[in-house]
């Protein structure tokens, strides 16, 4: 019964104290978030191949600005006090059907206007990277880093008696940045980037939330992330530019 009446004193405090809540989380080695939410789009243009043979196209014209649901897991593993490593798998694949404003050469085929088009547009990513903190006090935490993408990329459109795809899957280099700022017991506004910027395309993937510190081990947050960027090379121009509304929840054990 002491022991008990031990735990329960012991547990009560870290729920009822931030301070104590708050070493507590940042002592787990572990950290699962799941985002879930809605994504739209505001550009995305596309020209396959990158050369006089093709025709530049809005393929947003096509899909409709969305909402599509969108979802992604990332897992951190939190290696030593300062180090860690995380996990991220954010897939998404919209298929709709539209039309098409003029006469389109995409991918070797021939695509009339005016006539019902199914588009599908893919853009999965997989990522893992290396994040070092460096700044930690009661307000502020700092990381910085690097992220290994791996991009799986498609196009694809079909008319009645014709269709063409593209497929692009590689590796892609990012920067990390993240922060979060305290600025009350239990709310924390947290943000997170990957980016990339030169050569012959960008990439930014950055997300701006507010969290609520439920528990020492459970926090729940909610904002919005943007995604933007392509590439403008021999084989493919691409550049798009998604919205999302999202919500997620983070567990650390």
């Amino acid at each position: 019964m002491t022991l008990r009446l031990v735990a329960f004193l012991v547990t009560s405090a870290l729920l009822a104290h931030p301070t104590a809540a708050r070493a507590q989380a940042d002592e787990s080695r572990f950290e699962l978030e799941l985002e879930a939410g809605a994504v739209w789009q505001s550009r995305n243009d596309v020209q396959i191949p990158n050369d006089s043979s093709a025709t530049r196209f809005a393929l947003d014209d096509v899909l409709g600005g969305g909402a599509w649901p969108a979802a992604r897991v990332t897992f951190t593993w939190n290696v030593r006090d300062r180090h860690s490593v995380r996990f991220l798998a954010a897939p998404l694949e919209v298929d709709e059907t539209g039309t098409l404003d003029q006469t389109t050469n995409f991918a070797g085929a021939t695509f009339a206007a005016g006539l019902p088009t199914e588009a599908k547009y893919q853009f999965n990513s997989w990522r893992v990277g290396y994040r070092y903190r460096v700044l930690h006090n009661d307000r502020w935490t700092l990381r910085a880093g690097f992220t290994a993408k791996i991009r799986d990329a498609e196009v694809a459109l079909e008319q009645p008696g014709i269709s063409a795809r593209d497929t692009d899957t590689g590796f892609v280099p990012l920067g990390h940045f993240s922060g979060v700022y305290r600025f009350s017991d239990r709310w924390n506004f947290v943000w997170d980037l990957d980016a990339l910027a030169g050569g012959p395309g960008r990439a930014a993937d950055l997300s701006l939330k507010l969290a609520y510190e439920v528990t020492p081990r459970l926090t729940i947050s909610g904002g919005y992330r943007t995604l933007e960027g392509g590439a403008d090379v021999d084989d493919v121009y691409n550049f798009a530019w998604l919205h999302y509304g999202v919500v997620s929840t983070t567990f650390r054990f």
